[in-house]
């Protein structure tokens, strides 16, 4: 394997970390959009803010990884995405920036009409982020990025079939991502609504994932056809059978109530769909454009950013890795309360603020 295929992988791997972490924290924030008023859905957000206070935002140096080996292994091709996709990756960054701010700052709110308005941009935000996202990486596999800068109007690659329904299976894959994870997080807590609540969440957007993938076959094959070959033979026939499999896993164990192993399903779920859109284009990197070879920086700047990468993976690495293990076992994260409720009770004014 060249240092170029090498470097191609691992933003591979880092997608696939990206869409099985932070997707997990993208579907909070959709439950917590659909959660109801401030009475009806403190008990969820409030599950949603324990769930995600621990990770949320060490699950963004992964997008960050991805970025930095693409622009640095690949400037060419990173430069033409770039150009092509400015406007969904723009919208996805904004997105990202007032998720994150919103999060931070609506356990301070003041006011109740404070509350409501950051409430409401980190859940819009958790889903257009993934949505946007999720367009971008359609237009790349779908070869509507073309070579060079300025090509094309500023809606041509993403706002076609392949990259909108990539943008809602993203949205949805997010959402039972969530469910499954905040089952088993209730479950631990002890919380007996809140496990029944998301495990019938769990199984309804497990249905839904399932057939937005299915249709999303039936659309690529009629507005992809290369990307349908990959996806229908070979490694990526087998990715695609390994999502269908650990997809089914996962809803048989939500629906026995043993969401530990479900959770694990469910990410390899999701993780074979990334797999499978890299092989199913494989040589390419930007499908009918560039293969991987062609785009590939210089050989001594792929060396040094291997290197780099390896020195940084042993010293971050074992750090990231049990962050997750004690956000998985229940050892990190605030003490479970509502989110909305009780605070306001009193009035429009959070006890003990400043009238």
């Amino acid at each position: 394997m060249s240092l170029a295929e090498v470097c191609a992988a691992l933003i591979v791997a880092g997608l696939t970390a990206y869409a099985v972490l932070a997707g997990a924290d993208f579907g909070a924030g959709f439950w917590d959009l659909v959660a109801g008023g401030p009475e009806r859905g403190a008990r969820v957000r409030g599950l949603v803010q324990r769930s995600m206070a621990p990770v949320w935002e060490a699950n963004h140096v992964w997008l960050i990884f991805v970025l930095v080996v693409s622009w640095t292994a690949f400037p060419r091709a990173f430069g033409s995405v770039m150009s092509a996709l400015y406007v969904p990756l723009f919208l996805a960054g904004v997105g990202i920036i007032l998720r994150g701010s919103a999060y931070a700052l609506r356990g301070h709110a003041v006011t109740l009409g404070e509350a409501r308005v950051l409430g409401a941009t980190f859940a819009l935000s958790s889903v257009l982020t993934p949505f946007f996202l999720g367009t971008a990486i359609g237009a790349v596999a779908s070869g509507r990025v073309s070579v060079g800068a300025g090509t094309g109007t500023p809606l041509a690659a993403w706002m076609q079939p392949t990259p909108l329904i990539a943008g809602v299976l993203a949205v949805v894959l997010a959402a039972h991502l969530a469910a499954v994870y905040m089952a088993a997080d209730a479950k631990r807590l002890g919380l007996d609504d809140l496990r029944d609540g998301f495990r019938a969440r769990s199984l309804v957007t497990g249905v839904v994932a399932g057939a937005v993938a299915i249709g999303g076959l039936v659309v690529v094959h009629a507005d992809a056809p290369a990307l349908s070959a990959g996806l229908t033979g070979g490694a990526g026939l087998l990715c695609v059978i390994a999502s269908a499999t650990a997809g089914g896993a996962a809803l048989t164990l939500v629906w026995a109530g043993r969401f530990d192993g479900a959770r694990v399903c469910a990410a390899v779920a999701v993780a074979a769909v990334t797999v499978g859109w890299s092989v199913a284009q494989h040589p390419a990197l930007l499908p009918g454009r560039l293969t991987i070879a062609q785009a590939a920086a210089p050989h001594a700047t792929l060396v040094a950013l291997v290197a780099s990468i390896a020195v940084g993976l042993a010293v971050i690495g074992p750090a990231l890795v049990a962050l997750y293990r004690m956000a998985l076992r229940g050892d990190l994260g605030e003490a479970y309360q509502p989110l909305g409720s009780e605070r306001w009770r009193r009035g429009d004014t959070m006890p003990g603020a400043r009238p």
